[in-house]
Parts: structure tokens; C-alpha cells; sequence
């Protein structure tokens, strides 16, 4: 748990995986934790607690001088129109220009709140390890990621989905056909970026690699269709995604797909997001080690 968050109760971390998620509203979220509060530890302190704070777990500078980033916005025809996303690359200081090798891509997606700053910060961290990275949002169509947690989980459960979907496949086919890009694409993607991943994996033949975060499942019968390996990571807590764990595995083995599937004891979904209580440092770490080194294995070969 990051040090800048007071340790909350884990009831009261459900209830927000709970709320988060569409399953409950605020006002039930909000009266719920009244009940987890304790000895010096209000109500109002467990929802600042279990409110990101992306100030406090930010990594790679936006203005790092080894990388260079801009908000591009790319053609999506056959979804809604359009889609922006944050595209970040390595820097040379030494130079002043971005690194002259083409370098694999890895598109990362967000969580149900669209392209907020932990997503642009998990981003750079991507680029410094030598990718084009770049993280479409699919709030676009509803003017972008609004800059409030609560407002992005409302304008996002009015998105078409289907829309959405091939917002993300043309972000995959805009970042592949890039000149400064290899044509080797990655992506890594978290609660509803998981989903996400999954179903590229399913959509698009010549995916290179595929790293699903806790993400929801593609249907049995869409499994056959995946060509990329798979790197999944499950958190042990997370009863809502891990019920579609053992029908995946069985259709993966089936389809004599390759993967690799990791559950990490004691976690809860969202594990890997540092800016909240969930946050589990030492399985995002390692899922993080494993995360970096299945994309240089099989973005660079």
C-alpha cells in the first residue's frame, strides 16, 4: 500500500471495487463506508483514502527529458469518428530528438475512467523501456477523460461499447503503421483495458503480444481466433473476474493457445494501480518484471 494512503479497511476497499465497477451507486458507496469507519479514521477520510491520488504515485515526469509525448488524435471510421490518445516515446537529451531506431509499439488501455494520469504515467514508463507507447481514450466521443473519477465512471457507461471496441482496433492499426514504429504491436490494459486486450487478441491476427490486467474474459468460442501470446494477471480477491478464469484456461489449452497465467495471493482487483489502497506493491512488481520482459521477448525478436 502506498505510503501516502492511510491503511483503510478492506470491507471497505470491496465496497469501492463494488462502486467502481457500476454495481452500486454513491450514495449507497457513501453510506456504506460509514459503517467501516474506526478509531481515527472518519468516513470522510476512508473516501479520501480510496480516492486516487495520481500527484503522489507519479513515476516518469511529464516533463522528463528522456522522453517526448504529444496528444494525438487519430481516424476511427468504423467507430465514433475519432479517437486522442497520449503518444510517448524515448528522448535523447544529448540530442534533442527522439531515438532514430524504429521501436516495437505497445498500445495501453485504461480502466473504466478513461485516459487519466496513471494511464499516461504507465505509458512513460512503457517508453523509457525503448517502445512506442500509446494510450487511446475512449471517452473521446464524450469529450475525453472529464478530470473527475466520478464524472468519467458516468459518461463511461453511456459509451457504446461496440463503438469503442474499434476505437481501439484502429488505435492498433494507427500505432502499427507508424513510420518510427517496427510494425511489432503490444498491449497491456487494466480492469476494462484487460477486457480490451482480450478482445484484441481475439480481433487482430498479427498481434505481437497481449498482457491483460484482471481483465475480463472473451467468450469461449472467440478463443480459437487468438494468434499472440498471452501474459494474464489475475488478482487472488477479485471474485466478479476470476469466475471466467477456468472456462478461459479450458479454451486457451483447446485452441493450443500460448499463455502464461499468474493469480497473486492476497491481492485485490486493481492490484497494479498505485494511486489508491488496492495497490499491492510487491505483486505489482513482479507483475510489472513480468510484464516488461514478455514484451522485449516477443516485441523485438
Amino acid at each position: 500500500m502506498p505510503a501516502h494512503k492511510p491503511r483503510v479497511p478492506i470491507e471497505a476497499i470491496e465496497l469501492y471495487n463494488r462502486y467502481i465497477h457500476g454495481e452500486i451507486g454513491r450514495r449507497d458507496f457513501l453510506n456504506g463506508v460509514k459503517r467501516f469507519a474506526i478509531a481515527g479514521l472518519t468516513a470522510g477520510a476512508i473516501v479520501e483514502a480510496l480516492t486516487p491520488n495520481y500527484a503522489a504515485a507519479q513515476q516518469v515526469s511529464k516533463t522528463d527529458d528522456r522522453i517526448k509525448a504529444s496528444y494525438e488524435t487519430i481516424p476511427s471510421p468504423k467507430g465514433n469518428g475519432s479517437i486522442k490518445g497520449y503518444l510517448v516515446r524515448p528522448f535523447s537529451a544529448d540530442t534533442r530528438a527522439a531515438t532514430a531506431a524504429k521501436l516495437p509499439g505497445v498500445l495501453v488501455v485504461h480502466e473504466n475512467r478513461g485516459l487519466n494520469p496513471h494511464i499516461e504515467d504507465i505509458a512513460r514508463r512503457i517508453a523509457l523501456e525503448g517502445f512506442v507507447a500509446f494510450a487511446p481514450d475512449a471517452l473521446t466521443s464524450a469529450g475525453g477523460y472529464p478530470g473527475d473519477e466520478d464524472k468519467a465512471r458516468e459518461l463511461f457507461s453511456k459509451l457504446d461499447q461496440a463503438k469503442a471496441r474499434e476505437d481501439f482496433l484502429a488505435a492498433y492499426a494507427t500505432l502499427k503503421a507508424r513510420p518510427d514504429c517496427t510494425g511489432k504491436i503490444g498491449v497491456v490494459g487494466f480492469c476494462y483495458g484487460g477486457g480490451i486486450s482480450n478482445m484484441l487478441a481475439t480481433r487482430v491476427p498479427d498481434l505481437a503480444a497481449a498482457v491483460p490486467f484482471y481483465g475480463m474474459q472473451p467468450k469461449p468460442e472467440d478463443v480459437a481466433h487468438i494468434k499472440a501470446p498471452l501474459l494474464l494477471h489475475y488478482a487472488e480477491k477479485d471474485d466478479r473476474i476470476n469466475a471466467g478464469i477456468a472456462a478461459y484456461e479450458e479454451a486457451l489449452k483447446a485452441n493450443h493457445v500460448k499463455y502464461q497465467l499468474f493469480k497473486y495471493a492476497g491481492t485485490q482487483h486493481g492490484f497494479n494501480n498505485d494511486t489508491t489502497p488496492r495497490y499491492d506493491k510487491a505483486a505489482a512488481a513482479l507483475a510489472w518484471e513480468r510484464t516488461l520482459a514478455f514484451f522485449k521477448k516477443n516485441l523485438r525478436g
